[in-house]
């Protein structure tokens, strides 16, 4: 006699169909999907309305157009921008804010990498010092500081000057692209350094030729931050810059509104002129953005 163990009747029946599908760890369901893609949509939009409106707003013809924004699309037209760069001194005022941006982004960031580097690879007395009164530097605000460097350039007679401007803009810069390019050497293996100094490299050789090529994302996060700041600023740029063939993009579109006129289409056409140059620095630059910003968050 032979004894069998009754199998349960699950083991037998098999499901009918399609076979059910098992997310894997980290995948997220359709309807998350939707949620997250419909979220960064909607906030692109709203990122992306202030710009759109205001070039818009510069196809106006008319000085009370903004009021009426509707009735915008049956006159447009772009005799704004032809006003601009004709009847006003935009093209002066951009060649200044190129010099200013573009001497503030080398000098800025070279003066940043080169204390990022010194104090990511060499303990000296008081290099955690220096990091943290760098931080400090950046807690007071614009109108605590311009009084005392109105009085440093007034005495070094640098007001009314580019080099003047630069290095404003420079102090300005160099504390957070100090921090950042810190944190992205520290990511750099030591032994490439150590590599450089067996080549017979010097110091300075060593990190021009080995570490600066390597620290590339982070430079063009630093230089952008750089850029940004000496392009946009109006607060020191009103203050130091007396003669108004010396004013920056910034400056002079504060000249199409006064207490008894304003000309807010010539702004904004004006608006979108300044952002061009900034944009296609962007487009140069954004591949390293990701890599400079987070490179180095995890390490001290």
């Amino acid at each position: 006699m032979t004894l069998t163990a009754d199998r349960p009747a699950t083991e037998d029946a098999k499901p009918a169909g399609r076979p059910v599908k098992v997310r894997a760890r980290g995948e997220s369901s359709k309807l998350a999907s939707v949620l997250s893609h419909g979220t960064l949509i909607l906030a692109s939009l709203i990122a992306l309305f202030p710009v759109l409106y205001i070039a818009y707003i510069s196809l106006g013809p008319d000085d009370n157009d903004y009021l009426h924004p509707a009735k915008i699309m049956d006159k447009a037209t772009f005799a704004n921008y032809s006003r601009v760069l004709s009847d006003t001194d935009f093209l002066s005022w951009f060649g200044s804010s190129a010099i200013v941006a573009g001497g503030t982004t080398v000098i800025g960031v070279l003066i940043a990498a080169s204390t990022g580097y010194a104090v990511s690879r060499m303990r000296f007395p008081g290099h955690r010092q220096l990091m943290w009164t760098l931080l400090v530097t950046q807690m007071f605000p614009i109108a605590v500081l311009i009084v005392p460097m109105y009085y440093i350039l007034s005495n070094l007679q640098m007001l009314d000057s580019y080099t003047g401007l630069i290095l404003v803009y420079s102090a300005t810069t160099v504390p957070y692209c100090a921090w950042l390019l810190k944190g992205y050497f520290d990511t750099i293996p030591m032994e490439i350094d150590e590599a450089g100094r067996v080549d017979g490299l010097s110091p300075f050789g060593t990190f021009w030729r080995l570490i600066l090529p390597l620290a590339r994302p982070g430079l063009a996060v630093a230089a952008f931050y750089s850029f940004l700041t000496a392009w946009g600023e109006v607060a020191y740029a009103s203050t130091f810059m007396l003669s108004s063939s010396k004013y920056t993009l910034a400056v002079g579109l504060s000249s199409f509104v006064s207490e008894h006129d304003h000309q807010w289409q010539l702004m904004a056409a004006t608006s979108v002129l300044i952002a061009i140059p900034a944009a296609f620095v962007f487009y140069l630059v954004q591949r390293h953005l990701v890599t400079g910003l987070t490179a180095g968050a995890a390490k001290s």
